[in-house]
């Protein structure tokens, strides 16, 4: 098996001439870009005046939102990969970005109800996680495995540029696209998301039509795959290992976002302003992935996963004492430029040690992780902030015990990363 080219010269340009990665890569942009407004959409509805009738605290209405986005990885994430291994590849992304778009165009017709919202959203959701591991799963595809680290660069600057695009404009825009037609105020922000969910699924038709999928054999079903892939994965010591890396990265970024809300009250008393923060973050891991794709064998054989896991920590624990918004911004870039050094490496390890035939299953079960391991303490999280604000009390009591939550979780995520990298550091260190 061979190992990852890390040091390959291939750069940006020459992935980029590739024409079927260029239209993936251009249809990434848009539905990761749509993707991070459509969450900042559901939560304005979730918590609008529409929905007053429903005696549900602020805090858990919006972590009810970003739950409902994670719960179907935590129940379809493995058989959507396996179901992904199954089909091409290119028309399950296409059917995956027309469902989406429908779903978001029907959104101003459902009942004014919070779990007809939730219900929504889940199926939105749904359907993401069987976008997701179809386009991990083509990059390989198109892409030579010298040229690999920088096209995995080139997606995660995307993936956090969405971040920082998304959640800085997401606002103003849906704002913006309600005056600029006043007779369809009602459901112009509905119109423009979900039509660029519909315009990235035709630039999909780019890609190749060609592509060869193992016939499923005789007495082979969902459950025996599923088996398959958790036993790949546990005897595998590198894609398990970097598996854990890249689902402790998540649960963080996954936090990050309800953390910003309450931040934002902080710093700014505008929950609206939470976007600028996830948004630096965002800044933070493009910098670092470009870093990285770039110059990727400047960096070769160093312990890049566990510096990441430190970094994410401190700045954890500076966002506890953080109160001006340029501060909260550089803390977020700092944060950010540690994650890249976990995603960027581990995302290359996976796709170079995978077969063709497993790709499916294993960023099936990838993203299954990734998402139980957000929406556990995204809830725990919202719980202890709810009680912070009940027990302390006003503003400046109600900043202590945010404090005390952001404090806690720094310490934990540095505790599970330092396992983490202890674990499998023997397997991850041949290729980093």
């Amino acid at each position: 098996m061979s190992q990852p080219d890390l040091n390959s010269t291939a750069g940006y340009l020459t992935v980029l001439r590739n024409r079927q990665f260029l239209a993936l890569w251009i249809a990434q942009i848009l539905s990761q870009l749509v993707d991070k407004i459509v969450l900042i959409l559901l939560i304005a509805i979730a918590v609008s005046s529409d929905y007053k009738d429903y005696p549900v605290p602020v805090n858990t209405r919006e972590s009810l939102i970003m739950i409902a986005m994670t719960l179907p990885a935590v129940f379809l994430g493995s058989i959507a990969g396996i179901f992904v291994d199954w089909h091409p590849k290119r028309e399950v992304m296409i059917l995956c970005n027309f469902l989406r778009g429908a779903c978001i165009f029907v959104i101003p017709f459902l009942p004014h109800s919070l779990m007809v919202l939730l219900l929504i959203t889940f199926i939105i959701s749904t359907l993401t996680n069987f976008f997701a591991p179809a386009e991990q799963s083509a990059i390989p595809l198109i892409v030579p495995k010298s040229d690999l680290l920088p096209a995995n660069a080139l997606f995660t600057i995307t993936m956090v540029g969405s971040l920082i695009v998304g959640f800085a404009i997401g606002s103003p825009l849906l704002t913006w696209t309600m005056h600029l037609v006043p007779s369809a105020r009602e459901y112009s922000r509905e119109l423009l998301l979900g039509s660029i969910y519909i315009l990235s699924g035709l630039i999909l038709f780019i890609l190749p039509k060609d592509e060869i999928i193992e016939p499923k054999k005789e007495g082979v079903g969902i459950w025996s795959d599923l088996k398959d892939g958790f036993k790949y994965v546990r005897h595998h010591h590198l894609i398990g290992g970097a598996m854990i890396q890249l689902t402790l990265l998540y649960s963080v970024l996954g936090t990050m976002q309800k953390l910003s809300l309450n931040l934002a009250e902080v710093v700014t008393n505008n929950r609206d302003d939470f976007g600028f923060f996830i948004a630096s973050v965002g800044v933070g891991l493009a910098i670092g992935a470009f870093i990285l794709g770039q110059f990727g064998d400047r960096f070769a054989h160093r312990p890049l996963p566990f510096v990441g896991f430190i970094g994410m920590a401190i700045g954890l624990l500076m966002f506890a004492f953080v109160s001006n918004v340029w501060v909260g911004l550089a803390v977020g870039g700092f944060i950010g430029i540690h994650g890249a050094m976990i995603a960027i490496p581990m995302q290359t390890a996976i796709q170079e040690h995978t077969p063709e035939n497993m790709r499916g299953k294993v960023f099936g079960l990838l993203n299954n992780g990734e998402n139980i391991a957000a929406s556990l303490p995204l809830a725990l999280i919202a719980i202890a902030l709810d009680i912070s604000t009940s027990t302390f009390g006003g503003r400046e009591k109600g900043f202590l015990g945010f404090q005390i939550v952001l404090i806690a979780f720094s310490v934990i995520v540095l505790a599970l990363g330092t396992w983490a990298w202890n674990r499998t550091k023997k397997a991850l260190q041949k290729v980093l």
